[in-house]
């Protein structure tokens, strides 16, 4: 049916009408926009939910911060100028246990002696090689940038014959040569914290060799002699202060627009969608800098706010972190690989950067005695294990001793901990007797003896190495330790 020239004329007319209406109608939500409250606009978040959203994100953003902080001042150094320190691309190694006077790291381990390596993935796969260690237990744990274990190649994983190993950047696609394995790493940069077996002092010759032969060769060099890592340094990077120390007293400005940038390079885990989403209400965004002179003041105060409090959280939650069984804080669930656990992620990066999965190591931490007091110096202790409750290992285990601050002290026999490896005298039935006490138990015990400080509260740690599932899975924890000899302070109310 044609149309008549009324009806064409009207629809003409009916089109500007909506035209001329969606444009007024534009024009007048605009000026409403600009010219209405603030507190009536549909814009950034209210101080409250700033301050709850921020100390979310602050317990998230920890562990990148601190993982960054420690890089930058480990490798902003040419290589061999300091013990434990060196370029990208390059292992360095801890060539000897530390000493009494050792003070750098807190709970050093006299089991293993370590070797660090820093990767750049930025512009190639690096190929991590390893040597033929000959049945010697090894691991080379690899963590992303946020502390989780992606990746462990050692005796318990890949074996002990030497290995090639490329680990590649998020997205890299590309031909490997003949006998590399491939490792895909979530993000860019990775730190390799290498553990090597180390039967005391005497062992240090052979264990020497085996790291000399843990290589890093950028996958453009394979095959060919491998050129000077080139360094620059960095002026602006802190070479003093303790990585801790410089995350823990960042101002909140500082904190965030840090985080922001690290987030860019560094690719959150994809089950990390509701946590990004939720920090965009606060101005952060993945790919974006973080503006913090847009914010409103009272949101800027809240964000302060929250990460002061957010570290306090983390603090507090310090002493509940895992369960405790006869006296023993036994931390095996989600360490290492966190899932969305970003209060313990954190946590664990602020006491324990670095952290294995259980099924590499398991470490029991004593808080108090079969009374559930915590252990003195002055005191006589016993840790006396049955033939059936032996720490089940696949590798070896060990008891350290520790000061109330985390730190050896200085002993007659300069022993720091004891283990199986140890010459340990057995009793008839098969179990085992630790003496934990600050004089020699005679020298017919002194076999056993564990030395501790004369006074102030022991930091006894336990480690499991290649744990069995008992260990992992909660069906054995160490026995209480006992007080054969002294006293108890009564506890605070």
């Amino acid at each position: 049916m044609k149309r008549n020239a009324t009806t064409t004329s009207v629809c003409h007319m009916n089109r500007r009408i909506d035209r001329k209406t969606i444009l007024l109608l534009t024009t007048l939500g605009l000026i409403l926009c600009f010219c209405m409250p603030g507190h009536l606009r549909a814009a950034g978040p209210t101080a409250d939910e700033a301050y709850r959203i921020a100390i979310e994100g602050y317990v998230y953003f920890y562990p990148l911060i601190s993982m960054d902080a420690t890089r930058r001042q480990l490798t902003n150094i040419e290589a061999g100028k300091m013990v434990g320190r060196g370029p990208m691309n390059t292992f360095t190694h801890i060539r000897a246990f530390p000493t009494a006077e050792f003070r750098e790291v807190v709970r050093p381990n006299f089991d293993t002696l370590y070797s660090s390596a820093w990767l750049d993935l930025t512009k190639e796969p690096m190929i991590v090689s390893a040597p033929d260690t000959q049945g010697r237990y090894y691991l080379l744990p690899m963590l992303d940038m946020w502390t989780d274990v992606f990746a462990v190649p050692g005796k318990r994983t890949s074996g002990t014959a030497a290995a090639h190993f490329a680990v590649v950047p998020p997205g890299w696609r590309g031909r490997l040569p003949e006998g590399v394995q491939t490792i895909q790493s979530p993000t860019p940069c990775v730190w390799i914290i290498g553990r090597t077996q180390t039967n005391g002092p005497a062992d240090y010759e052979v264990v020497h060799k085996i790291q000399d032969g843990y290589r890093i060769t950028p996958l453009s060099q394979w095959g060919k002699v491998a050129s000077p890592v080139p360094v620059k340094i960095d002026p602006a990077v802190d070479m003093k202060t303790p990585p801790l120390e410089q995350v823990n007293k960042m101002p909140a400005r500082e904190y965030f627009t840090y985080a922001a940038a690290l987030m860019t390079a560094n690719p959150p885990h994809v089950t990390d969608w509701s946590m990004v989403t939720r920090l965009k209400r606060i101005g952060i965004e993945q790919g974006k800098t973080f503006n913090w002179d847009v914010l409103d003041a009272n949101v800027k105060e809240a964000i302060a706010k929250a990460a002061a409090d957010g570290l306090k959280a983390m603090y507090a939650k310090l002493p509940t972190l895992a369960r405790v069984v006869n006296g023993w804080q036994m931390n095996t669930d989600t360490m290492g690989v966190y899932g969305n656990y970003y209060l313990k992620r954190a946590i664990v990066a602020m006491v324990g950067l670095g952290a294995n999965q259980p099924d590499d190591a398991v470490y029991p931490l004593n808080i108090g005695d079969a009374d559930g007091q915590p252990l003195k110096g002055y005191n006589k202790y016993v840790l006396h294990f049955t033939k059936d409750e032996l720490p089940p290992a696949d590798a070896f285990w060990s008891v350290t001793m520790y000061d109330e601050a985390g730190f050896q002290v200085p002993n007659p026999l300069n022993r720091f901990a004891i283990g199986d490896r140890d010459k340990l005298k057995y009793n008839p039935d098969g179990s085992l007797d630790i003496y934990i006490q600050h004089e020699s138990p005679g020298s017919d015990k002194e076999s056993n003896w564990l030395p501790a400080p004369a006074s102030g509260t022991l930091g006894v740690t336990m480690r499991v190495y290649a744990p069995k599932p008992a260990a992992i899975y909660g069906k054995w924890a160490p026995p209480a330790i006992q007080l054969v000899e002294g006293k108890h302070e009564p506890l605070p109310q």
